[in-house]
């Protein structure tokens, strides 16, 4: 059984990236990074998924980006959209180099494990237009990577595994289902209260639910005050 470093946000995405990586046989070792957002309570819905699906370890790393903000993730003085996904160009919810910081750090701690497989949950199709959740992106990564390690240098290819890259939502949804996630335990909402429940509004929120609809489930997310009102009518019609 290999090592591997899992990207573990503590949404949907990412726990269904772990469920796929432990099915594939690998021993999974988790990495989220507390950078300063403001849903971090999905750091709290990350050490639950890594609990629920058999994580070796989990470890939550310290890295302070909103001193940069930027990004309505990071600064609390840009709100975060509620008028519904974007149809074109980069949303304000994008976090300036957020995945090529977490990629890297999960290379460094991939090096330290001996691990040449790191999984990251981007994905390129029911997504919010961010840059680094693109293919390309990916592919660059990986040669950047075998380029700048010890690993790399001496023949021990690294590999990155992006398994959502091209899924629908919906897609991501039964696959996780059909592995036994509980989406229950994870959290989406760009900005979820204290006790993690969902805007409802946001892109995020706007893209999970329409996952659950698409794909025939039910929906176990909690949503806050008028928002779950609205959702509940909704789900009614």
């Amino acid at each position: 059984m290999k090592p591997a470093v899992i990207l573990l946000s503590g949404g949907l995405d990412s726990a269904t990236v772990l469920a796929i990586a432990r099915q594939q046989g690998f021993v999974c070792h988790c990495l989220s990074v507390d950078y300063g957002q403001r849903h971090s309570v999905e750091l709290a819905a990350a050490r639950r998924v890594a609990d629920a699906l058999g994580a070796r370890e989990h470890r939550v790393l310290h890295l302070d980006m909103n001193q940069f903000g930027g990004s309505a993730l990071t600064d609390p003085g840009i709100g975060v959209p509620t008028d519904g996904v974007e149809a074109a160009g980069i949303p304000i919810t994008y976090v300036p180099a957020r995945n090529t910081i977490m990629l890297a750090l999960a290379m460094g701690w991939a090096e330290v494990l001996g691990a040449d497989d790191l999984f990251v949950g981007v994905n390129a199709v029911d997504y919010s237009g961010y840059p680094d959740c693109r293919p390309e992106f990916i592919r660059a990564f990986e040669t950047m990577a075998n380029l700048a390690t010890r690993a790399g240098v001496e023949g021990r290819r690294l590999h990155i595994h992006a398994p959502l890259i091209d899924m629908t939502k919906a897609e991501i949804i039964r696959a996780g289902h059909d592995l036994g996630v509980d989406y229950a335990l994870t959290v989406s909402c760009y900005q979820a209260d204290d006790q993690g429940r969902a805007c409802g509004l946001c892109d995020s929120c706007r893209l999970r639910r329409a996952g659950f609809t698409a794909a025939g489930l039910p929906d176990p997310t909690p949503y806050a005050g008028q928002a779950g009102t609205l959702q509940e009518s909704s789900d009614k019609r």
